[in-house]
């Protein structure tokens, strides 16, 4: 039998299912997948919370590592035994196994496991396209990045170091700074909407910064547009605040010409060369010490409410694994 968590209402952690389901024979173009290891994101908090609508009922999750048990009719990209993982929709990788498109399975090498591979590969790929499409980071670059203690965090600081940049790290609470300095950067402020301009300029020297990477969203929407220099770029990809609030065209020309985008991973993986081409990025800057997977806490799949909690009330420090 198979173990899987299910969502027929949106709301708190509590209103996730844990249910059993038959093992099914993958159709064309899929395998079945015995899963080892299971992402959590944010975005699995906003479509369980409603925040973010998906059709109900529903299942959960968008990133998996496992084990290719069974291939269907024209697949020859894996093989049965294959070590594979994943960070793309359909959902449903709250499961001990799976249905899954097999052009989106990514072949881990043996030097990453299926662990890591579940910790780090839908932030790795966000880190990707964030830092290398949506703003070209490059030496000199000036970066504001949120949440530089956490998950994503945690890849993206020491990416765009590696890319040239000048990174000021935002955290949320004084106890963790010191893991956003060990993730590599140059300055590291407590977030104070009513300060965090004035600082920003501070260190800057009154130049701000190129971009600003914002996964808050309502709470930190002005005082991330005030960071920007002159024709500066903020990236709002995320909403653990609420959704950010809509803005005035004649504002962001008012405060420097600035440039507004809200950009998403299903953009930037929308076909599957582009895909494997950003996980296999990933992949590369693993192998090359630049980015390093970092599981916080594992948690058993019968536990996975525990583990939105944690997510939703800030505890973690690095990436939370689900464990068939």
């Amino acid at each position: 039998m198979v173990l899987r968590i299910s969502l027929n209402a949106v709301g708190g952690p509590e209103v996730l299912q844990f249910e059993q389901a038959r093992v099914q024979q993958p159709g064309p173009g899929e395998v079945w997948l015995e899963q080892a290891a299971i992402g959590v994101n944010p975005l699995d908090l906003s479509q369980r919370s409603g925040a973010m609508k998906i059709p109900l009922p529903s299942s959960l999750g968008l990133e998996g590592a496992g084990t290719v048990a069974a291939i269907g009719e024209g697949v020859t990209c894996v093989q049965v035994g294959d070590r594979v993982a994943y960070a793309t929709g359909p959902l449903g990788a709250y499961a001990s196994a799976r249905l899954y498109p097999a052009e989106r399975l990514v072949k881990l090498p043996d030097s990453v496991s299926f662990e890591d591979a579940a910790a780090m590969l839908f932030k790795g790929i966000t880190a990707q396209y964030l830092l290398t499409s949506t703003f070209a980071v490059s030496p000199g670059s000036r970066v504001l990045i949120y949440g530089a203690a956490g998950a994503l965090g945690q890849l993206m600081v020491p990416w765009a170091r590696h890319l040239g940049a000048f990174v000021i790290g935002v955290v949320s609470r004084e106890q963790s700074v010191e893991r956003a300095r060990a993730a590599g950067c140059n300055q590291v402020l407590v977030f104070d909407a009513q300060t965090l301009a004035d600082q920003v300029r501070d260190i800057t020297g009154g130049h701000k910064v190129d971009v600003v990477y914002d996964p808050i969203g309502r709470a930190s929407f002005e005082a991330s547009l005030d960071c920007l220099r002159p024709r500066g770029l903020l990236v709002s990809f995320g909403m653990a605040s609420g959704a950010p609030p809509a803005v005035e065209i004649a504002t962001l020309n008012a405060k420097g010409s600035l440039f507004l985008t809200r950009p998403s991973l299903a953009a930037h993986t929308a076909t599957a060369e582009e895909y494997q081409q950003r996980a296999q990025d990933v992949l590369k800057a693993v192998a090359d010490g630049i980015i390093q997977p970092r599981v916080w806490r594992r948690y058993p799949l019968a536990e996975v409410a525990r583990a939105h909690a944690d997510l939703h009330e800030g505890r973690s420090e690095g990436a939370l694994v689900l464990m068939p």
